[in-house]
């Protein structure tokens, strides 16, 4: 454990970031798998899952989480399966 302040400081802003990052990636590939599954099994619902997957992946590629070539890659995949 540092022994100055700002080092103290750092740390905890540090751990609270780590968990709301890791909180906001998991979440998107929850997303990823769904609108997945239900586009394989043709679910009327899966429009709606696309989307919200979409929109959390643009969202962790807006925050720097994900690169933007691997946001575009993971959406591109996506539509191709929902386009079935």
């Amino acid at each position: 454990m540092p022994q100055i302040k700002g080092a103290i400081k750092r740390v905890r802003q540090s751990e609270e970031a780590n968990a709301k990052n890791s909180s906001q990636i998991s979440a998107m590939r929850t997303a990823i798998k769904q609108a997945e599954q239900a586009a394989r099994e043709d679910s009327a619902n899966k429009d709606a899952l696309f989307n919200s997957a979409v929109k959390a992946i643009d969202m962790a590629e807006s925050k720097g989480l994900v690169h933007k070539n691997k946001a575009a890659r993971d959406k591109s995949r996506l539509s191709k399966i929902t386009a079935k």
